[in-house]
């Protein structure tokens, strides 16, 4: 899938947003890729999640046997893609504020697994993921994402398949451009719900 098709997916479903949104990295953007809205529809997860599997074998990545998510927004994307190759699916949550494995997730020290999340702005949530999986003693041989916001700017620790790349401009809240400033806020992503 190349990037227009990708972004169709996500016009068809209402989910490519414009407005002022602050994400979960905290900085601003007049563009939320609101996955949500995508990932009502299993036909479009296949879909995008097929091809992610198939990008993942086609770098060298494939050869895994878990793919570790972050909750929540990487759960259904890892899912999927999981299915597409072959292996089980299981994710992190946050406790008292840091990713953990839980509901008896387990991961064997040397084991290789790969980390699946839905979008990829800064890389947060995909440092904090693989710093868990680590304590375990896997071994995270790459991270991949449905979309790439940072056109391969954000730093995850380890190599990254993106299905796409869609370079979208992101402000810190201190320096908006004043076209952005007029328009109210909106926070529409998970990260700090509880």
């Amino acid at each position: 899938m190349n990037t227009e098709e990708v972004l169709d997916l996500f016009r068809e479903s209402g989910a490519l947003l414009e407005g002022h949104f602050i994400l979960s990295s905290g900085l601003r953007s007049p563009i939320f890729l609101q996955k949500a809205r995508v990932f009502m529809y299993p036909a479009k997860v296949e879909k995008l999640c097929r091809a992610l599997a198939a990008k993942i074998r086609e770098t060298g990545y494939g050869d895994v046997s878990q793919i570790v998510s972050p909750a929540v927004g990487g759960i259904i994307p890892g899912y999927e893609t999981a299915r597409h190759l072959g292996v089980p699916a299981i994710y992190t949550e946050r406790v008292n504020g840091v990713f953990e494995l839980r509901r008896g997730f387990e991961l064997q020290p040397g084991e290789k697994v790969i980390v699946v999340e839905d979008i990829v702005s800064t890389g947060v949530s995909i440092r904090e993921c693989i710093e868990a999986i680590r304590k375990t003693g896997a071994n995270v041989v790459a991270a991949a994402c449905l979309i790439d916001r940072s056109a391969g700017e954000a730093e995850v620790g380890v190599p990254l398949v993106s299905l796409v790349q869609y370079k979208v401009p992101a402000y810190p809240a201190d320096a908006l451009p004043p076209e952005l400033a007029a328009i109210p806020a909106v926070k529409p992503g998970s990260r700090g719900l509880s």
